[in-house]
């Protein structure tokens, strides 16, 4: 069975999150692990070695039945009729603590909880959340807070690299569980170019190896990504993003330009997935 890993921090976000995080679980058939990761004080010198010994049983201790209250809570008590797992543990980088354990349980995808505002924000300014996207083995998807349950319609933008193919594919197992339609845009500079020629090349190329039915594809033409995509996404009424982030040139890290961020700063409010390309 595919294991959904949910890493929460406890903050006000990572309710809506984990509630999102179980309701894709549960509907595709998931586990769900809980995880949460902590860290110990440093301490040197022999005399301390004891008492340090005693403080790392009990801080898990503890935190592993906060965890499990926190699940408890949000999601129901009886956790292992739902497939809800937890796990609490000690690690100095919540991002490597995030990584060893979605390798160790082949995570299907990693959920996590927006503290900011918009993704952007998230990005830009959480390290956790743009260490994940660049080094994860699975799929990442940042939730904000007033993320809805419902996954009607999906939006994948593309370049039409070769790893876009990849990344569809898996999209398009969550998009079947939930009969969610998934519109492929790409952004073309000038409505004389090549934009649409492109498009259908790459259509051709996403259905000889994706079956889904309910996927179509878009041509829109802006001088403006980002703006033209937040446009695209507010007037058709979105319920998640995909991207395939790319180590030199990916989306997210073009908004990572200091200029940009001001104005992009409402883009990201819906459920943002990224694919990394070095997994496809």
């Amino acid at each position: 069975m595919k294991t959904i890993l949910f890493a929460t921090d406890y903050s006000k976000n990572a309710v809506t999150a984990i509630k999102y995080a179980h309701r894709l679980s549960s509907k595709l058939g998931a586990n769900l692990l809980v995880i949460h990761v902590y860290s110990l004080p440093m301490m040197l010198g022999l005399e301390f070695d004891i008492f340090y010994d005693e403080l790392e049983k009990t801080t898990q201790k503890e935190n592993n039945a906060k965890l499990k209250n926190f699940c408890k809570k949000h999601l129901g008590k009886d956790l292992a009729e739902m497939n809800v797992k937890t796990d609490a543990f000690e690690n100095l980088s919540v991002a490597h603590g995030i990584l060893i354990k979605a390798a160790e349980h082949k995570a299907f995808m990693i959920v996590i909880g927006m503290k900011k505002e918009s993704a952007i924000k998230e990005l830009f300014m959480g390290d956790t959340s743009m260490s994940l996207i660049e080094k994860a083995p699975c799929p990442v998807l940042l939730v904000p807070k007033n993320a809805t349950e419902d996954l009607n319609k999906i939006v994948y933008a593309t370049d039409f690299e070769q790893e876009d193919i990849g990344a569809i594919f898996k999209l398009a197992q969550i998009a079947k569980k939930f009969d969610a339609k998934i519109t492929v845009i790409h952004i073309a500079p000038s409505i004389l170019g090549d934009g649409n020629l492109k498009m259908e090349w790459f259509k051709e190329m996403v259905q000889q190896k994706v079956t889904y039915k309910k996927i179509k594809f878009k041509v829109l033409f802006s001088e403006e990504i980002f703006g033209t995509i937040k446009m695209y996404l507010d007037s058709n009424n979105i319920d998640m993003v995909a991207m395939l982030e790319r180590e030199k040139s990916g989306f997210l890290k073009k908004l990572f330009q200091r200029d940009m961020v001001k104005e992009m700063e409402s883009f990201g409010k819906i459920p943002l997935l990224s694919f990394n390309e070095a997994n496809y």
